[in-house]
């Protein structure tokens, strides 16, 4: 048995708390004044009936959800690349002034159709941290969610998204399209004994 106890091991550590990357409001505002910006965000949104989700065609997060760039900023971060689901709410009604980063009662954009894909303004409202975890925790179980899909919400996304690339590269018909698009979502589905 050794005389003193070995030194502790030591870990390098950064200093200060982290803390998120906000985008400030008058980036906000200048992306979405921006004709090309919008352009560039609207070619890669397949719109389709009003009631239904308009899927993100572009780059999808690990979390499901669209990546959209819109500015190259520079920095060591990507402060230009933002949720593309959180570009397409605000687009439609404007800036949200303070954005949920920090605690459960900041402002969060809360998905009604569970599809992380989803950009359509209609099926997203203003929640907090705490109301969208309640939610999702409730609607998680049920088989026929968009959130029982076992590839998870970025496996989702990228099946339904690749579908209608595959459709659209094809010239098929919007109907056609929406065979593909169900495909893609059934083939997620969780088996069950019922």
């Amino acid at each position: 048995m050794p005389a003193h106890p070995p030194e502790p091991v030591l870990q390098l550590a950064l200093l200060g708390s982290p803390q998120p990357i906000r985008v400030p409001e008058r980036l906000w505002r200048s992306w979405l004044d921006e004709p090309s910006v919008v352009a560039r965000f609207d070619a890669k949104c397949y719109r389709r009936e009003a009631d239904r989700c308009t899927v993100w065609l572009g780059s999808v997060s690990s979390t499901g959800h669209g990546s959209f760039r819109a500015a190259s900023l520079p920095g060591p971060s990507r402060r230009g690349t933002v949720p593309a689901h959180l570009f397409a709410y605000q687009l439609e009604y404007g800036v949200i002034p303070r954005l949920g980063w920090s605690g459960a009662e900041d402002a969060v954009l809360c998905h009604q159709c569970d599809f992380a894909g989803c950009v359509n303004p209609a099926h997203m409202r203003l929640g907090t941290n705490h109301i969208n975890r309640n939610e999702y925790h409730l609607r998680r179980r049920n088989v026929a969610s968009p959130l029982a899909d076992v590839r998870g919400p970025a496996g989702r996304t990228r099946a339904v998204a690749a579908a209608i690339r595959m459709s659209l590269a094809d010239r098929e018909l919007p109907h056609v399209v929406e065979t593909r698009i169900a495909a893609a979502e059934a083939a997620g589905m969780p088996l069950t004994l019922w």
